[in-house]
């Protein structure tokens, strides 16, 4: 089937969900299609973290975590919320590259960076339920009882308008897949108005995430405490978002290759070395803001002790030498360095969000958080549907590739 079945008005429900659902296979078809190794681990994931999911809601966050009231921020907050919000950066930054700034040679990567902001904030917010103690009274401050004086209230407006944003932003590419085309060009026409409101929804609540730790300076270790947090957490974020659609794109155009257009496949390197390019000049900028941190702190006196070591690991083996390296890696015009560096990025940017909710925090208290299997679980689960709903949605509607009935814009 194709949209000129709904287009005829005979709307056949068995014909949509064979091509729509099933990839035109039929239901035998397509099961069998899926006994794939990479499924059976997927699978197998499923199976073990899914009932704890059922547990955790069913028995409370005391019973499923090592949460405590000295220690109320884990894993899901370090790793699902706060590494998933920088990581879905990605969204914002090419969109304003392309639509803002002009960039139209990028075009091809909007679509699954847009998609992967929008699945990344999505599991921001289920990673969040099972975080809150009370997940069902999540819309009470949105909607009830505001809180105008809380950072928290800034941030979750933020973060709910942009996740509409993103919605809508990739909302083309699921009406090219239905068919609908008014619905199309009603959503083209916003185009540039959703981008320009979601990079300044992305600047206001990328800085207050950082500006949560404001309020804590006697929880925060002083070598990550700094006035200029809000500032670390926005340019991270640009970092985190270059480097984290390098790394899609990549994965991409090899998991996904029968869908991706030759034409932008051999566009590919090209476009991961101006990313990159990007990327180096922001990380290498991101390096002395730290350091103007560290030296408005003047507390060189920690450097010099374990945590010391760790801060000085981080500053210098995720962010200076990979400045370096993204840097050699356009100058040699070599992807696959620039990919690797990437990838090397993103996780410096999880091991930051995490040093600053978790392995920093509450750093000279008594009581020291170690993550229980259960959360462990919890947040491999997610992060698996999360990848899981990317594929689905890849292989059916017009990410990595164009619909040759709907010219682009």
């Amino acid at each position: 089937m194709t949209d000129t079945t709904l287009d005829r008005g005979g709307f056949d429900v068995r014909s949509f969900i064979r091509d729509k659902i099933f990839l035109g296979m039929s239901l035998g078809e397509y099961f069998r299609s899926l006994l794939t190794p990479g499924n059976a681990v997927f699978a197998l994931i499923l199976i073990v973290g899914v009932p704890i999911i059922v547990y955790r809601f069913a028995f409370g966050i005391g019973a499923s975590s090592h949460l405590t009231q000295m220690n109320p921020w884990g894993i899901w907050i370090g790793l699902d919320v706060m590494s998933g919000v920088a990581l879905a950066a990605g969204g914002f930054t090419v969109a304003t590259a392309v639509y803002v700034l002009g960039l139209k040679e990028y075009h091809p990567i909007v679509r699954p960076a847009v998609l992967t902001g929008f699945l990344g904030y999505l599991f921001v917010v289920i990673g969040l339920c099972a975080d809150l103690g009370r997940p069902w009274k999540l819309p009470v401050p949105m909607a009830y009882s505001f809180g105008t004086g809380s950072v928290m209230f800034e941030v979750g407006w933020c973060v709910c308008l942009y996740l509409i944003v993103l919605a809508l932003e990739f909302s083309p590419a699921a009406f090219e897949w239905l068919g609908l085309r008014k619905a199309r060009e009603w959503a083209i026409r916003m185009t540039l108005a959703l981008t320009i409101l979601g990079l300044c929804l992305s600047t206001l609540h990328q800085s207050s995430l950082g500006a949560l730790f404001l309020m804590m300076p006697h929880r925060l270790h002083p070598l990550w405490y700094s006035g200029f947090v809000p500032i670390f957490f926005f340019v991270s974020a640009i970092i985190a978002g270059l480097s984290m659609v390098i790394v899609e794109s990549g994965l991409s155009h090899r998991v996904f290759k029968d869908q991706v257009d030759p034409k932008d496949h051999g566009k590919l390197d090209k476009l991961t070395l101006g990313l990159a390019r990007g990327a180096a000049v922001v990380l290498f900028a991101y390096f002395f803001l730290k350091l103007q941190g560290l030296v408005d702190s003047g507390r060189f006196d920690l450097l010099l002790t374990p945590y010391g070591y760790w801060f000085l690991f981080e500053m210098l083996g995720f962010i200076l030498i990979p400045s370096f390296l993204y840097a050699i890696a356009v100058r040699r015009q070599n992807a696959t360095l620039a990919r690797w560096v990437a990838g090397w990025t993103v996780l410096g940017i999880v091991v930051n969000r995490l040093n600053l909710s978790v392995i920093a925090f509450n750093w000279n208290a008594p009581e020291r958080y170690v993550p229980g299997f259960m959360e462990i679980m919890i947040s491999v689960t997610i992060i698996t549907i999360g990848i899981m709903t990317f594929r689905w949605i890849v292989n059916r509607m017009p990410v990595l590739r164009e619909d040759p009935s709907y010219p682009q814009h």
